[in-house]
C-alpha cells in the first residue's frame, strides 16, 4: 500500500480527522485506536477487549456514527459460523472427522470452548460479543464484513508443526489445564484478556516465552490480516474501514498496513494458509517399525517355534491390553473395549488404519449420539465428567485414548522383542 498522508495513533478521546469532504468527529472509546489514510481509504483499527462489555459498546458506537462504509473483524470463518450456531461443532459428522485424522483438532477446538464458556460463566460476559456487535451491527446498517482472521484450525496445525516435539505435550498439557481448572477467573484476569482472543489466552503463559510458538499465534496472524486487507479492502475501495481486533494485534496489524504490501497479496497470505507436511522419515517410521518387527518374528522362528510364538504372543498381548485398557478409561462399550483389544495389534502392523479409527467405529454403532448429545456439547465439556457422560465428546475421548495405547503398545512390544532377540 502507498501511503497519502502520515499514519498517527488516536487516543481514545481524540477526534478522527474529516471523512472525505465532511468533518466527522469519532466517538471516545475505552479501547486504542490507530487510523491512518492510503491512497483514498482511511483505515481505523480498534484494539478491543475479548472479554469486555466496554469494547463491545466501542463498536457499536463506532458504527452508530456513520463514519464507516466497511467492518473488518477478527474472525475466520469457522469461528464467525460457530457464532452464528454455536451447535455447528456437534453437527459434524463424527465417522468422517475419525476418517480424515480430524479428531484431535475437534477435541482441541471443543476444549477452547470449554475455556471460552468458564470464561463466559464466571465473568458474565460472551467472550467475542465485540466481533458479534461488529457482526449484528453491519447487518443492520447494510454495511460490508470481511473476515480477515486465519482459519483457527490452520493457526493450531502450524502452532503444532512450528515447535519443538518435546514441546507439545506441554502445550497439550497446558489446553487440558485451561478446561479442568475450576479456579474463578476474577476481574484482573479477564483485564489480561485485552491483549489477545482464546488462543492466546490458553497458550500465554508459553507464548511469551517461545518464538516457535508466538510466531504462528501472534506475528502471522497479524501479517496475515493484513494481506487479507490488502485484498478486500484495497485502497481506494472504500472511504472509511474499521478494523475490530484485539488490542494484542494492532501494532503489528497497523505496521503492516502502513508499510507497502505485496502487489499480490494472495500469494503470501496462501503460504501463510499451508501445513507443512510431515517429514519423509516420520511418514516413513511406521512403516520401518513393521518391517522390523516382523523381522523380529521371522528370526524368532527360524531360532526357535516356540520362541516365535511367544514373541507374536506378547506383542497380541501388550498392544491389546494397553489400547484396549486405554478405552476403558474412557468408559467405552464393553464391546468396544473387546474389538480394540483385538484390533490393536493388527493394526499397529498395518499404517493405513489406526486402533482408535476401529475403536472410534465401534463406539459409534454401539452407542450412536443421540440429539441432546449434540445440542448439550458445548456445556457439557465444561467440565470434566461431561467429557465422559456426553456420547460425542466421549468417543472422541475413546479415539484419542485408543490410539495413544497402541502407540505405547507398539514401542513396548517392540523394545521386548529387541530384548528377547538381543539381550543375550
Amino acid at each position: 500500500m502507498n501511503h497519502k498522508d502520515t499514519s498517527h495513533d488516536e487516543t481514545p478521546n481524540a477526534e478522527a480527522e474529516s471523512l472525505a469532504e465532511n468533518p466527522t468527529s469519532l466517538p471516545a472509546t475505552s479501547g486504542p485506536l490507530k487510523t491512518f489514510t492510503v491512497g483514498e481509504t482511511r483505515y481505523t483499527l480498534l484494539g478491543t477487549a475479548h472479554v469486555s462489555a466496554e469494547s463491545a459498546d466501542d463498536v457499536r458506537a463506532l458504527l452508530d456514527s456513520g463514519a464507516f462504509d466497511a467492518v473488518a473483524i477478527e474472525l475466520c470463518d469457522a469461528r464467525h459460523h460457530s457464532m452464528s450456531n454455536p451447535d455447528a461443532m456437534g453437527e459434524q459428522d463424527l465417522f468422517q472427522v475419525f476418517r480424515e485424522g480430524k479428531a484431535g483438532m475437534v477435541a482441541a477446538s471443543l476444549a477452547l470452548g470449554a475455556f471460552q464458556q468458564r470464561i463466559a460463566d464466571q465473568s458474565g460476559i460472551q467472550p467475542g460479543a465485540e466481533m458479534r456487535a461488529a457482526v449484528e451491527e453491519a447487518n443492520r446498517l447494510k454495511l460490508p464484513l470481511m473476515l480477515v482472521d486465519r482459519d483457527v484450525g490452520i493457526t493450531l496445525k502450524r502452532i503444532y508443526s512450528n515447535v519443538p516435539w518435546w514441546q507439545r505435550f506441554s502445550l497439550f498439557s497446558g489446553l487440558i489445564g485451561s478446561v479442568l481448572s475450576r479456579q474463578d477467573v476474577s476481574k484482573e484476569d479477564i483485564e489480561k484478556l485485552k491483549e489477545g482472543d482464546m488462543l492466546e489466552a490458553t497458550f500465554n503463559e508459553f507464548a511469551a516465552e517461545s518464538e516457535a510458538l508466538y510466531t504462528p499465534l501472534i506475528r502471522e496472524r497479524d501479517r496475515y490480516m493484513a494481506l487479507r486487507l490488502a485484498e478486500e479492502a484495497p485502497p481506494g475501495r472504500y472511504q472509511h474501514v474499521l478494523i475490530v481486533l484485539g488490542a494484542g494485534h494492532l501494532k503489528g496489524t497497523g505496521e503492516h498496513l502502513e508499510a507497502p504490501l505485496p502487489a499480490e497479496p494472495k500469494v503470501e497470505r496462501e503460504s501463510l494458509e499451508a501445513t507443512p507436511p510431515p517429514s519423509k522419515l516420520w511418514k516413513a517410521l511406521p512403516w520401518l517399525i513393521t518391517a522390523l518387527v516382523l523381522t523380529g518374528f521371522a528370526i524368532g522362528f527360524s531360532r526357535n517355534t516356540d520362541l516365535g510364538w511367544q514373541l507374536v504372543l506378547e506383542w497380541f498381548l501388550i498392544n491389546g491390553i494397553l489400547s484396549g485398557g486405554a478405552t476403558i478409561i474412557a468408559m467405552a462399550h464393553p464391546v468396544t473395549v473387546i474389538a480394540t483389544f483385538f484390533a490393536a495389534p493388527l493394526t499397529s502392523l498395518n499404517p493405513t488404519i489406526g486402533a482408535g479409527f476401529v475403536a472410534a467405529g465401534v463406539e459409534l454403532y454401539m452407542r450412536k449420539p443421540k440429539v441432546r448429545d449434540f445440542s448439550s456439547l458445548r456445556h457439557d465439556v465444561t467440565q470434566l465428567k461431561g467429557w465422559w457422560q456426553n456420547r460425542v465428546s466421549r468417543t472422541l475421548l475413546v479415539f484419542i485414548l485408543a490410539t495413544l495405547g497402541s502407540a505405547v503398545g507398539t514401542w513396548v512390544a517392540g523394545f521386548r522383542i529387541a530384548g528377547a532377540l538381543f539381550g543375550g
